[in-house]
């Protein structure tokens, strides 16, 4: 069978990361700088789809890392709405795997008018979010011809972390991101075959995280809809107690992504309690009784370790989503890039 687009370019992802600790090293640098100068109270973020999930994950390492509140903007207060924020003294980070969609782009433009430090993570440097921004990291991922962002949200991930890090001089973090590149070859070898048992006919699931995990798996969950056909909730393990869990019977699938941080005890309560009502549970960091242990990178840093867990992740959802009988690279009625207003 000829290699699919997206399985060349999960292949690529310890490289495509490497390339861009090298080549934007200085762009980082010259961005952190001005973050340290601004010394920002808050922080907003523009982004959609993966890039918004990149966010997310961004958002959670800021506000553990920094102490920095960190906010999603709507991309439509300014392009449809007209709107102008009040972002003096705040930065604003944007994120977009192409840098043209005219509602990011606009949103960047409107938030640096209104007195923002703006700086766009982008695949292109030369993209219109790049150019109307402060600063642009640019991600050095090469071309991604499959429609399901995989190298592209990792770099883009890795770039927010490698920001983070420079910014706040932490010497962990920062030897922790310079690591990643090897953790990622690692994790391309995890075999998650026992959850594809479980999902090769399965109509939907719940996937669970906290902090920056529950991040990735809304990255997850829009994957298993993406490629898989497979409809997928991504839920905090705390919130799904409130009121999601009621439809959680017998043999009904829950993956649960577990690191080594704080969240670990509550997600592994969470974990229990739904295998207990007869859920099929998968997770990954622990082992629950009657539940089923996922082979995760182990040893690393609690800010990085859930982006290693996706980067395994990938290389999973593309073998299910042929097995499900789905072309992982052209997911029906998608395009590689929607511009929206």
């Amino acid at each position: 069978m000829t290699e699919s687009f997206m399985a060349g370019e999960v292949a690529e992802i310890p490289q495509a990361a490497a390339r861009f600790l090298s080549d934007s090293k200085a762009a980082v640098q010259e961005a952190a700088a001005a973050l340290r100068a601004r010394d920002p109270g808050l922080i907003v973020t523009v982004a959609r789809g993966s890039s918004d999930h990149a966010a997310t994950y961004l958002k959670y390492c800021i506000e553990l890392a920094a102490g920095v509140p960190v906010a999603s903007v709507g991309p439509s207060i300014a392009s449809i709405y007209g709107a102008t924020l009040r972002l003096k003294d705040a930065a604003c980070i944007g994120i977009s795997q192409s840098g043209r969609s005219p509602d990011i782009v606009e949103m960047m433009r409107s938030a640096g008018a209104s007195g923002a430090l703006t700086i766009a993570i982008t695949n292109f440097a030369d993209a219109p979010m790049g150019a109307v921004s402060d600063h642009c990291l640019p991600l050095q991922a090469g071309i991604e011809q499959s429609v399901a962002a995989t190298k592209t949200f990792v770099s883009s991930a890795l770039a927010g972390l490698s920001l983070l890090a420079e910014w706040r001089r932490d010497a962990a973090l920062q030897a922790a991101v310079a690591g990643l590149p090897e953790a990622f070859e690692q994790a391309l070898s995890l075999d998650w075959s026992p959850l594809a048992n479980r999902l090769s006919r399965a109509q939907s699931l719940y996937v669970l995280g906290r902090g920056p995990a529950f991040a990735i798996a809304n990255e997850a969950a829009l994957k298993f809809k993406e490629v898989c056909g497979l409809h997928a909730e991504a839920y905090s393990a705390a919130e799904v107690l409130h009121g999601p869990a009621a439809i959680v019977q017998a043999n009904f699938p829950v993956f649960a992504l577990g690191v080594e941080d704080a969240a670990l005890p509550q997600l592994i309560a969470t974990a229990g309690r739904l295998s207990d009502q007869g859920a099929d549970v998968f997770l990954t960091g622990a082992s629950v009784k009657d539940c089923t242990t996922l082979p995760s990178v182990e040893g690393l840093h609690s800010l990085v370790a859930p982006l290693t867990l996706i980067v395994g992740f990938y290389g999973f959802i593309e073998a299910l989503a042929r097995r499900r009988g789905f072309d992982p690279d052209t997911p029906p009625h998608l395009r590689k890039v929607t511009e929206t207003i």
